[in-house]
């Protein structure tokens, strides 16, 4: 499993290459207190670009990135944005493989920092079987979308800032994908005592499913966050968090998402993709209601979004 320690060392690998984002006070919810952790304002507009810069420099470091051949990656977008973006500020060169429905706002912007986009499936794991097949023949350094150990220290360093920032925080709320980013604020929050609220989509529900059952289980991708939450199944670094210390785990619908997107831009002017407004959904569609005085701090973690659609 992900330490604390791992995550203190990806902060402090990181903290040339990534902005430390902000953590705002913003209208309580029921009977508690309520604080945005903005990483929306993150290099590529997405929580990715800390474990993506992780991976890449640890590698380096260990001598298993090779600058002539360079980076794989394979996503439904954010991963591999927040990927390229990194291999650019390196110096080394970057291909990702993405769903064919990706985003057209996301595969724009993989090529403007000088990715090779490569189009394969209509969802992520196809993405990813196409990937590892180019990493087999090139020996290109593989980077996971969210369920590697560098990959999830980094989104590890959120957590830590949130302490920093809120050292008597509650709750943390986290939408969950592959789990990456679940699994990385578990190990930053491990031992405090710290809740974390895991969100899903209803169309979506890796973790939810693999808690029911007892193990990682295959769902169907569907809904409005499968580009940014469009995991098959659990991560294995996600999995083991959950096992570890169980966390609350909530779904929320495709029409409370798209309403929580709605309200971030409305009242904070926050401009969410759906996969993001996950989390503050949970909030504002009652999935997760805090205690009295409970101090709860929600991840806006992605804005890579067609801003033309978010008062729809």
């Amino acid at each position: 499993m992900i330490t604390r320690a791992d995550v203190d060392a990806a902060q402090a690998r990181t903290a040339p290459y990534t902005r430390r984002t902000p953590l705002v006070a913003a209208d309580p919810v029921g009977d508690g207190s309520l604080w945005i952790k903005g990483e929306y304002m993150q290099h590529c507009g997405v929580f990715k670009t800390r474990g993506a810069f992780n991976r890449q420099l640890a590698a380096r470091e260990r001598g298993e990135l090779d600058p002539a051949v360079g980076i794989v990656a394979a996503s439904g977008g954010n991963a591999g944005l927040a990927n390229a973006f990194a291999a650019a500020r390196l110096g080394v060169p970057a291909t990702v493989f993405v769903p064919e429905n990706a985003p057209t706002v996301k595969v724009d912007r993989l090529r403007s920092y000088g990715a090779t986009v490569e189009l394969s499936g209509t969802e992520y794991a196809e993405a990813y079987e196409a990937a590892q097949d180019r990493v087999a023949r090139t020996g290109a350094l593989f980077c996971h979308a969210y369920d590697q150990p560098d990959i999830v220290a980094g989104a590890g360093v959120i957590g830590v800032e949130i302490l920093a920032d809120l050292p008597d925080v509650d709750t943390i709320v986290v939408a969950v994908g592959g789990g990456g980013l679940y699994a990385g604020i578990d190990a930053a929050v491990a031992g405090t005592g710290i809740r974390i609220v895991a969100v899903e989509p209803v169309a979506i529900p890796t973790l939810h499913s693999a808690l029911a059952a007892g193990e990682p289980v295959d769902v169907a991708v569907a809904g409005v966050a499968a580009d940014s939450l469009g995991a098959r199944r659990i991560g294995g670094h996600g999995w083991a968090a959950a096992e570890a210390r169980r966390p609350t785990s909530v779904l929320v619908d495709d029409e409370a998402i798209l309403a929580a997107r709605r309200a971030l831009w409305s009242e904070y002017r926050i401009p969410a993709e759906t996969g993001a407004a996950a989390a503050y959904a949970a909030l504002a569609a009652g999935a997760y209601v805090p205690g009295p005085a409970e101090r709860v701090a929600v991840i806006a973690c992605g804005a890579n979004t067609d801003v033309a659609t978010l008062a729809g």
